[in-house]
């Protein structure tokens, strides 16, 4: 922070974990670490054990973390939870494999200030350094040009785990859809859901490239699969929840999306590529697969039976 800039009032910051202590700890600590610090953290923990490091945890910060075990799971949950509990109207989210950097809370929160109630700010993710062999780091955004995205924008601006957002957001447009998400029956794109919701409603979405984390590179070659078959059942749920509402747009979002990875695979091929091969043909798998079970199971719920 330099000498100029005004001091973030009260907020709260929520972490939802699960069954990671080790770096759960570490983010908190990197947290603690920087040049501002929220008020609160609230640790939301859907952990199979007791997270016993938090409770012996001492910080000589102005800042005091709060556990909230949670007996269920999913992120989306999770989150809804943390909301509820933060004490403050305004709220920032971390996800538990960050680092911060420095100044990372402080710019994140001033723009979220000068935005006003009707903003929502994120950030930049870039991947820190492996820490395994192969190590990869999903879900990134980078760039150092700010950006303010109004009305439809036809592609995923917003980044849940690098996020400030007033109170009062929730309160229009409503909180994260819990079928959506990490450790949910469509394990992704509760953010790409709620940020459809907000710009729908008349919200901006500010990108502020001083607010940098870094994703942690503790995944595996083996795990990108996997992890590209979540994101594509999350994808698809996502595209179709919002055309049965009536959104013709998801339609060629959806075809756009299908033909970038599918047009990408012979590359792969001819370059023997074949982690990435098959991590395009599980997202492409996952996105048919999110798309007709959310078509078979919710299409009720969304009122287009």
């Amino acid at each position: 922070m330099s000498a100029g800039d005004p001091a973030v009032p009260p907020s709260s910051l929520i972490v939802c974990s699960r069954n990671r202590p080790r770096f759960l700890l570490e983010t908190i600590h990197s947290v603690l670490q920087g040049g501002e610090v929220p008020a609160e953290i609230v640790v939301v923990d859907q952990s199979d054990a007791p997270q016993s490091g938090l409770a012996a945890l001492a910080t000589a910060r102005a800042c005091e973390v709060r556990h909230l075990p949670l007996r269920s799971v999913g992120l989306a949950r999770a989150r809804n939870a943390g909301i509820a509990a933060a004490r403050h109207d305004l709220l920032a989210f971390i996800d538990d494999d960050m680092w911060v950097d420095a100044g990372w809370y402080g710019a994140l929160l001033r723009a979220l200030l000068a935005a006003g109630p009707r903003g929502v700010v994120t950030g930049q993710v870039r991947a820190a350094e492996m820490e395994v062999p192969g190590g990869v780091a999903p879900s990134l955004m980078v760039g150092d040009a700010p950006a303010v995205y109004e009305g439809r924008v036809g592609r995923d601006v917003l980044a849940a785990g690098n996020m400030a957002i007033h109170r009062c957001a929730f309160g229009a447009v409503g909180l994260f859809d819990e079928r959506l998400g990490a450790g949910a029956r469509f394990p992704a794109s509760e953010d790409n859901d709620f940020a459809v919701r907000l710009l729908d409603a008349g919200y901006r979405i500010l990108y502020e490239p001083a607010a940098v984390l870094y994703h942690r590179s503790w995944r595996t070659k083996g795990d990108y699969a996997r992890l590209h078959w979540s994101y594509g059942r999350g994808q698809g749920a996502f595209y179709t929840k919002h055309r049965l509402a009536g959104d013709g747009s998801m339609s060629g979002r959806m075809r756009w999306d299908l033909l970038r990875h599918l047009r990408r695979l012979p590359e792969r091929l001819r370059g023997r590529e074949l982690r990435l091969l098959w991590s395009d043909a599980a997202y492409v798998v996952g996105l048919f697969s999110g798309a007709a079970e959310w078509w078979l199971t919710q299409r009720r719920r969304e009122g287009a039976g």
